[in-house]
């Protein structure tokens, strides 16, 4: 245990040290919250991928493999991968070339501006939007460092919540967007590493013992399931067009240019930590039976531990603590990323802070990082449900609500200000009415799924029949549309 602590200890060191080095590099709230756009496609795609995954990778979509074997695995990762790639591909460089046109750093505020929306409706909904769904998104990143610590300390919940938060918060509040961006690529790599080294130690040990991992789970390795399940688990790729902690990272590189490469780079991430996650949850199914891994089945169990119980079995105590630390690694890569963009939105979309000068907005921003942290602390501690429903429900609000309309957005020029109005309040509606409200037998019915569909049409239909921007604004669309054609 000595050994395991002094690892953790080492690791968060590193992290600290990384907030401290940003921190002398960040003079003023848009080097805070987009870094002043100058890092690069291996930062940025790698940064994307570990803000996007989080302790989902590493616990909830191995948990579901564990359980319910490959439907879930197979399905999601296929929908989370083309919509990753269409992501890169359609909204990246556009988004990039606007963002700088429109001099915009935050979604809301680009939004406003893309359609000349002088009233402030905009931003306004859009910023209530993110302040909502991304507390509950910060909770559910805060619920897997308990998982962690719970599970490796031995601490008691409210103990291990409380440690993760204060991790998260603490190089956060230094170093702000560069911080997180250098500390995701670390965390990145470090999942890659910890999923590799699992997967090749379960197999090895469970592939000479005859275990029939088929016999002890029927269904481990079925993938069919019905049109209207296997659509919503495909839904989950619609998520990607509307997740501010990833469009900041499109927003924040340091060239429209530099945008193929990081494609590239970042979904050969996706594609080998997906596969290789799914694996292990099979490999665990096996090696349970083998040996019983305490805290994962039973009654009492969790299945979202599968990833956790299996590398301290499998690890020695001198390797366990960093394998640890990817799943803290994956805890705080997205926890970050979502306090700093709910930490933007207060100093740059709400009017509160707008006649402060860019130092004192700054330092307001880092206080906003303590307080949506300790309000999310909050709703994690009285919240029961699991890590992958609370993604869920977070990751298919932004999908709805910012989904289509940043797609419409960025490649339609008819798209007006009641229209993007329209799309964001009938895609954020839509999900909190199916989420609640409706419930198909049988069958795994996504809000996300409805929430897209019903979210674009109301776009275009709304577009349709009311005002277009000004020539003026539209004429900053082209010439962003002209640059993104020239890469």
């Amino acid at each position: 245990m000595g050994i395991l602590y002094l690892q953790f200890g080492l690791y968060l060191l590193l992290m600290l040290g990384i907030g401290y080095y940003s921190m002398k590099r960040t003079s003023n709230n848009e080097d805070f919250i987009i870094g002043g756009r100058t890092l690069g496609p291996a930062t940025t795609a790698i940064s994307a991928g570990a803000s996007d995954m989080s302790s989902w990778l590493l616990l909830g979509l191995p948990g579901a493999v564990f359980a319910g074997g490959l439907v879930e695995g197979v399905w999601i990762s296929l929908g989370l991968v083309l919509g990753a790639y269409l992501n890169w591909l359609v909204v990246a460089g556009r988004l990039r070339a606007l963002t700088e046109s429109y001099d915009t750093v935050t979604l809301p505020k680009f939004i406003s501006k893309r359609f000349n929306d002088e009233s402030g409706i905009l931003k306004i909904v859009s910023t209530v939007v993110i302040l909502f769904f991304f507390t509950l998104y910060v909770a559910s990143g805060l619920k897997g460092g308990t998982l962690l610590f719970a599970h490796s300390f031995g601490a008691s919940e409210q103990t291990a919540l409380l440690v993760t938060t204060f991790v998260v918060v603490s190089y956060t509040f230094l170093g702000g967007y560069m911080a997180v961006c250098w500390t995701d690529l670390i965390q990145g790599l470090l999942m890659l590493a910890a999923l590799i080294f699992c997967a090749i130690l379960g197999y090895t040990v469970i592939s000479g013992t005859g275990t029939n991992i088929v016999a002890i789970k029927p269904d481990a390795f079925k993938y069919t399931t019905s049109l209207i399940t296997g659509a919503s688990l495909m839904a989950w790729g619609f998520g990607y067009f509307g997740q501010p902690h990833i469009l900041a990272r499109f927003i924040g590189i340091k060239s429209v240019e530099a945008v193929p490469a990081a494609r590239r780079i970042g979904i050969s991430w996706m594609v080998t930590c997906l596969i290789l996650a799914t694996i292990i949850g099979i490999i665990g199914i096996g090696y349970n039976e083998i040996h019983p891994l305490a805290g994962v089945a039973g009654a009492d169990g969790n299945k979202e531990r599968i990833f956790l119980a299996l590398t301290t079995a499998l690890f020695h105590p001198v390797f366990g603590g960093f394998i640890l630390a990817a799943v803290m690694a994956a805890v705080m890569s997205t926890a970050d990323s979502q306090l700093l963009v709910l930490t933007s939105a207060l100093t740059e979309d709400l009017p509160f802070f707008e006649n402060y000068d860019d130092q004192a907005k700054a330092w307001i921003s880092r206080f906003g990082v303590v307080g949506f942290a300790l309000l999310a602390l909050i709703i994690a501690s009285n919240d029961s449900g699991s890590i992958l429903s609370m993604v869920g429900y977070a990751w298919g609000g932004f999908g709805a609500a910012f989904g289509p309309l940043v797609i419409l957005a960025l490649c339609w020029r008819g798209v007006t200000k009641y229209g993007a109005l329209a799309g964001m309040i009938v895609g954020a509606a839509t999900i909190f009415i199916v989420k609640n409200y409706i419930k198909i037998e049988g069958e795994y019915f996504y809000e996300l799924l409805p929430g897209f569909v019903l979210a674009f049409a109301a776009i275009v239909v709304v577009s349709m029949f009311t005002e277009k921007p000004s020539e003026e604004t539209l004429e900053k669309f082209d010439q962003a549309q002209m640059l993104q054609k020239t890469i």
